[in-house]
């Protein structure tokens, strides 16, 4: 087939346009998951409640998006993912503006599940678009570049907010948020493109013509979820997924502004530059395992089980030192977590990839998907339960508190640790020595002309 030259330019520039406007769609993604650390203290005083029921307020952003993952897919392929993107940021704007403005803890509940709910609608459609815009080789960085991205989201749920909040409230500061995922919906549906084809533009494989092309297999959605749910390698891989997820949201995205206030005495601004370390790990993290996983290591067994022993060490330290940590380790520690147990989950979505069939992996990346959200559903109140147990001192959470409830945490990294071990090596060493030979003989991507002749 004729590639047009021109045709082949524009589809290698524009994709990276289309990936700018979905990774700021996911940024929100991440701000509003980890947004409730900062404004905790508010929240309780403003609806005069309690660590368990702020547990249920935050965690109602999990279960939508839990139980979304999976028709996450299915719609994408039935309405497109670049409509499904657009409609439900929308609904994230609604729930973020109903947030601001909710006069009681129910309607604070009911607007952060509409939050869930609506996000819970990026992330699978924007790897469907990836897919068509970007080759199998490199959907491995472009995911951890992605998550780079939620890693600036987090950072903004961070100091940011914290600023944002003490000029404006954190009423006014979730309407203006609401209000940016309504302009980044509409910017969506104006300029993202499903697929090269729908602009007339030849396809990437088509450009690159370096993979070779394999007959599709029809297989159908429940099909491919008996698939996957009956696969023995799954369950390692959706058990760590959890416990994973518990940990890092649970801390990052509700207990640590608390925890950092409340045991160490620190301003909301100080305790969100120390969590802003979570954001740095996230940004610096994703590539970085990439590269280990891909070029030096070549395993994702190699890199999951040395991240998961660092989480291990990370949520020991907070729970036997609980209020024994100086500034410079409390730095480190959330830098360890934003490295170990959010950019590495690059690598197990690649793992969980590589389990199945292409044809089906949509269908295995939003099942265990359901998992990491489902921790932090089932975390964030247990924890929050906990805390309320053991009591306060005032309006304060005491230290043996904190302690408990980080032993939860630490007992769900073992947990980890146990179901990693036992995952299957998916990389094929092969075919990536077979790229680095390609990359030699080569030393660049082959050009149109060369692809043509």
């Amino acid at each position: 087939m004729e590639i047009s030259t021109d045709g082949a330019k524009k589809a290698l520039r524009y994709r990276w346009f289309i990936f700018g406007s979905l990774a700021t769609g996911y940024l929100f993604v991440y701000f509003h998951r980890l947004s409730p650390a900062i404004v905790a203290v508010e929240l309780m005083n403003s609806f005069r409640t309690g660590g368990t029921v702020l547990g249920i307020l935050s965690s109602a952003y999990f279960y939508p998006y839990a139980i979304m993952q999976l028709p996450a897919g299915l719609l994408s392929d039935s309405l497109g993912p670049r409509k499904i993107v657009t409609i439900f940021l929308v609904v994230a704007c609604i729930g973020a503006v109903l947030f601001g403005l909710s006069p009681n803890i129910g309607t604070a509940i009911v607007a952060r599940f509409l939050v869930g709910f609506g996000v819970s609608m990026i992330f699978i459609p924007t790897m469907k678009i990836l897919a068509e815009w970007f080759l199998p080789k490199e959907f491995s960085f472009m995911t951890g570049v992605l998550i780079a991205v939620g890693g600036i989201g987090t950072l903004a749920a961070a100091t940011p907010l914290a600023l944002l909040t003490k000029w404006l409230g954190w009423r006014m500061s979730f309407i203006i948020t609401g209000i940016i995922s309504l302009i980044l919906a509409l910017f969506a549906g104006i300029f993202v493109r499903n697929r090269p084809k729908d602009m007339g533009l030849p396809s990437i494989s088509q450009i690159d013509n370096t993979t070779a092309a394999t007959p599709s297999i029809n297989i159908r959605l429940w099909d491919g979820i008996k698939q996957v749910l009956t696969n023995k390698d799954f369950w390692p891989l959706a058990i760590w997924f959890f416990c994973d997820g518990g940990i890092f949201f649970t801390f990052g995205g509700l207990w640590g502004a608390p925890y950092l206030m409340q045991v160490y005495g620190l301003t909301k601004a100080e305790a969100g530059y120390i969590l802003n370390m979570l954001s740095a790990g996230m940004i610096i993290g994703s590539p970085i395992l990439s590269l280990l996983s891909d070029k030096v290591f070549m395993s994702r067994k190699v890199v999951l089980v040395g991240s998961t022993i660092v989480t291990v060490a990370v949520t020991a330290v907070l729970t036997f030192f609980t209020e024994h940590l100086n500034l410079p380790l409390l730095y480190f520690l959330c830098l360890l977590l934003g490295i170990f147990t959010s950019s590495i989950v690059n690598i197990a979505f690649t793992s969980t990839k590589e389990l199945f069939p292409k044809e089906i992996a949509g269908t295995s990346t939003g099942t265990v998907n359901i998992f990491p959200f489902a921790g932090g559903a089932v975390f964030q109140p247990l924890l929050g339960y906990i805390l309320e147990k053991f009591g306060k001192v005032g309006e304060t959470f005491t230290p043996q508190a904190y302690s408990a409830a980080f032993g939860c945490l630490f007992a769900a990294a073992v947990v980890s640790l146990i179901a990693i071990l036992f995952m299957k090596e998916t990389i094929d060493t092969s075919e990536l020595r077979s790229n680095e030979r390609e990359a030699r003989l080569y030393g660049r991507t082959r050009t149109v002309s060369e692809v043509r002749n």
